[in-house]
């Protein structure tokens, strides 16, 4: 960096600390980390090791860096943190869930399964929607945000009008830098990184099941009442194909 920046090495370790790093292993992770934010689709198909290959290594990449996201993941959860976010989730008055995009795969899947645990859940997925569901919110809600690499406006948005209401705002996202993580009272990270097409959604599917499995647990006796009424549904109700 210093040969790049036609200088020498203490005067850009200097000039890193200036910027508040305290070395230049924390800068470069900053810098990792701002790449993460705003890689798309085309940087990881060109940034792939299995290029010009065929479609068998291709899909061996993507798998192997599926079982990387998850892995990291594993290996960094805070399960204290579930347990709180449980607990916070049953106390609050409302629980809303801000997403957009493919991100509103992950916020009908989490929503539907709150509505089975009987959570008081509310869902945004569109500006407009955002916009009038946080203008309500107050102390005693709970937001969680999910955006990921550089984060859509209406989340951050919407988040943000949350909390200056006072709402206690939970984010999930794929990196620090990411303004979901700035402006959420807590984060929780988790990668979406992929090495060909799109992002892999391994990483947060897993947190949304340990955090389900968090919020059922919780309440456990209330949950399993509703399995039992759920269970008879499940059985016989019309719902169901039956040949």
């Amino acid at each position: 960096m210093a040969e790049s920046l036609h200088t020498d090495t203490a005067t850009t370790l200097r000039s890193i600390r200036g910027m508040g790093f305290l070395g230049y292993r924390e800068f470069r992770r900053y810098l990792h980390e701002l790449a993460i934010a705003h890689a798309t689709s085309l940087d990881s198909m060109l940034a792939s090791a299995a290029r010009d290959a065929d479609i068998p290594s291709y899909v061996r990449d993507s798998f192997d860096q599926d079982q990387k996201n998850f892995t990291s993941f594993r290996n960094t959860l805070d399960t204290k943190q579930l347990a709180r976010l449980a607990q916070r989730m049953w106390s609050a008055r409302r629980i809303l869930l801000l997403g957009g995009d493919l991100a509103s795969a992950l916020i009908f899947y989490l929503e539907h399964h709150l509505v089975i645990l009987g959570l008081p859940v509310f869902s945004a997925t569109s500006p407009g929607r955002v916009v009038h569901l946080v203008r309500t919110t107050g102390k005693r809600d709970l937001v969680v945000a999910m955006s990921f690499h550089r984060a859509l406006r209406q989340t951050v948005e919407g988040m943000r009008q949350a909390k200056a209401k006072g709402a206690y705002c939970i984010g999930i996202t794929d990196t620090f830098v990411s303004p979901i993580a700035r402006f959420a009272h807590e984060s929780l990270i988790v990668s979406v990184e992929t090495c060909h097409f799109g992002d892999s959604y391994v990483g947060p599917m897993a947190l949304l099941d340990v955090m389900l499995v968090a919020c059922a647990n919780y309440r456990r006796k209330y949950v399993l009442a509703l399995a039992r009424e759920a269970a008879q549904e499940q059985q016989q109700g019309f719902r169901w194909y039956e040949d």
